[in-house]
């Protein structure tokens, strides 16, 4: 069976020849960053508990799963590998792992302003009431949220749990999509709302910036 060569764009030569290595050097180029910037901080040392809470990195990340959602619905699958019975199947799936991606973003922007407002060590404190996906409850410092931004944030995390990952929860929440159905229907929920939402609370991190 042939293999196609895939043809990344260009910045990628070192993600192709080393996928595993390249993706997991996030914590290295920011403390290359620090350091020229004259903070202590060792690249080649061990990422840290500590370092790995700094929220420029959780925003870092949120940002890049917000543009990994983009460019997931910016472009047009076919689905030639399945059977023509099966594309549409995989054209909802498609886009509820884009969702899932939206959902992952708001989580990791939430945590990250979570960190800041509460500092590291105090976040650490905390930590274990936040290893959740629950991304109404992780929200609610945001202001001004309506019954409709919490309906599409309770929407978002049944893709993040399981609906944007799995066919099957595998947990008994099989009934879920029904309610996320009526959520959607009751609440006039679009893809403009989605993602105003999402802007709109990654643009918190500014606000709370300011106030630090």
């Amino acid at each position: 069976m042939k293999t196609s060569k895939r043809v990344f764009p260009p910045g990628r030569e070192d993600f192709a020849k080393d996928p595993l290595g390249y993706s997991s050097l996030a914590h290295s180029k920011w403390a290359v960053a620090c350091e020229r910037a004259g903070y202590s901080i060792d690249p080649a040392a061990p990422a840290t508990s500590e370092h790995l809470k700094n929220p420029i990195l959780w925003l870092s990340q949120a940002n890049a799963m917000s543009q990994a959602a983009y460019a997931v619905l910016m472009t047009e699958q076919g689905f030639e590998s399945m059977p023509l019975s099966i594309r549409a199947s995989s054209e909802s799936q498609y886009c509820a792992i884009a969702l899932m991606l939206v959902g992952y973003s708001l989580e990791i922007c939430l945590k990250g302003m979570i960190i800041m407002r509460e500092g590291i060590e105090g976040y650490a404190v905390i930590e274990k009431k936040t290893r959740h996906h629950r991304l109404h409850d992780l929200a609610v410092f945001v202001p001004d949220l309506s019954k409709k931004d919490n309906a599409i944030l309770i929407g978002l995390t049944h893709f993040v749990t399981w609906a944007g990952r799995y066919p099957d929860p595998g947990s008994g929440r099989e009934a879920d999509t029904g309610k996320v159905f009526d959520l959607a229907e009751k609440h006039k929920i679009t893809a403009g709302d989605v993602f105003s939402l999402s802007a709109r609370i990654m643009r918190h991190a500014a606000t709370i910036t300011d106030q630090l």
